[in-house]
């Protein structure tokens, strides 16, 4: 099974860019041409939150027209630059969605379940998991305690050392790491936000995030740091699951780099 991750896509009406800098849209059409030229093909695309930078119908539909070209099954979950209503009426064909209250699902693509939760919270940068959430995957996950399981959300359920990014993470990790480590078939725990790719382990198993299809949150760690965004390659994440062997993931940058040589003469 392989599933693309994209996530913080920040995409803005058809000829805007973001900070006058980042033309997001035309970098999600890369990154959409990327992942239409791997082969073999993915099963489904995630779109791992912030599809849009301000929540509105049109940057929505810029969405849903980049998106158009691509033949697999999209998902997608919320993030905080994301309005949960008019994400949900943007993708309202798409049937795994709750018609109300948070945008949390679940699919499966062949032998792996893929569950998304809603960690956004109308008005704030920062996100939580509220008790009725938490409640629901505890009871999807042990509905079905053999089968290999993917959860995603779109703040990283740890620190990433990025002091400006940290101070609007998660709110409540601990509870989402109680749910997690009572179902070991949870192979992975994917999120975004942090613009960047990270992992460590977490509640008995791993822990990632994903890039961003547009501008990278720039590698500081230092606590004094106010943050800013800086202009690396974006990318998505190929995350590949066997039978017996678990999940690897692949970091994909996207960009015109010379190659791919022959080793050999």
């Amino acid at each position: 099974m392989l599933l693309v991750q994209l996530s913080d896509l920040h995409v803005l009406t058809s000829g805007k860019t973001l900070s006058g800098i980042v033309a997001t849209d035309l970098l999600l059409g890369q990154c959409v041409a990327a992942v239409r030229a791997l082969d073999p093909q993915p099963d489904a695309v995630l779109l791992s939150g912030d599809l849009v930078d301000s929540g509105h119908p049109a940057e929505y539909a810029r969405v849903r027209e980049i998106l158009a070209v691509l033949d697999m099954p999209v998902y997608v979950i919320p993030g905080n630059h994301d309005a949960r209503e008019n994400l949900r009426a943007a993708f309202h064909d798409h049937p795994y969605l709750p018609s109300s209250g948070p945008l949390n699902w679940q699919v499966d693509i062949g032998d792996v379940r893929l569950i998304g939760l809603d960690s956004s919270i109308p008005g704030e940068a920062g996100g939580g998991l509220d008790r009725a959430t938490l409640g629901w995957l505890d009871r999807i996950l042990a509905s079905a305690p053999s089968r290999p399981t993917l959860v995603a959300l779109h703040h990283p359920p740890f620190a990433s050392g990025i002091q400006h990014m940290d101070r609007i993470g998660l709110a409540n990790p601990e509870a989402l790491a109680a749910v997690i480590r009572r179902h070991p078939q949870v192979e992975r725990v994917m999120s975004g936000h942090v613009h960047r790719s990270m992992s460590t382990r977490f509640a008995g198993t791993v822990a990632s995030t994903c890039p961003s299809s547009a501008h990278q949150i720039e590698f500081n760690l230092r606590p004094d740091h106010p943050g800013g965004f800086i202009m690396e390659p974006p990318g998505f994440q190929v995350h590949r699951w066997v039978p017996g062997a678990g999940v690897v993931t692949h970091l994909v940058p996207v960009g015109n780099f010379s190659g791919p040589h022959s080793f050999h003469d």
